[in-house]
């Protein structure tokens, strides 16, 4: 199966990151891919307002993220404006609306992918949408975990 994180996306991904570390002084950065969309995320939620490109590129990619290590059509995950993925197993629909939906905004999704925020306080608190048998992410998130989140 092929991976839902392409080149191209990479490509952005890197180039919004180290555009805003060179602002910020920063090095540029140099881990791997998946450390890369990891290091994108937390650079948007550390800015007070993170430059369209790369909220843009964290949150495709890190959508791009769970459709890789979750794969399946049961459930859409979407973070409007900037992107949407099939994941989950079980069902796959044909047409109109998957039998599952999660839908919350860009920030609210980035601090859910790397552990700043519950599941079931962004449900609880209505910034995250759940509608579906398989619409509880909280199995597969935060999509890393690191001794500083926890």
């Amino acid at each position: 199966m092929p991976s839902a994180l392409t080149p191209n996306s990479v490509r952005r991904l890197r180039t919004a990151l180290d555009e805003q570390l060179s602002l910020l002084d920063e090095p540029t950065f140099s881990g791997s891919d998946e450390e890369a969309v990891q290091a994108c995320a937390r650079l948007a939620l550390r800015l007070e307002n993170p430059p369209r490109a790369l909220l843009k590129a964290a949150v495709r990619c890190s959508l791009a993220v769970l459709a890789d290590r979750s794969p399946g059509h049961s459930l859409e995950v979407r973070v409007p404006p900037y992107g949407a993925v099939q994941a989950i197993e079980g069902p796959r629909h044909t047409r109109g609306t998957p039998p599952g939906v999660v839908e919350t905004d860009p920030i609210t999704w980035l601090r859910l992918a790397i552990g700043r925020r519950d599941w079931a306080d962004a449900v609880t608190e209505h910034d995250v949408g759940a509608t579906g048998v398989r619409a509880d992410l909280s199995d597969h998130l935060p999509l890393w975990r690191n001794e500083r989140d926890v």
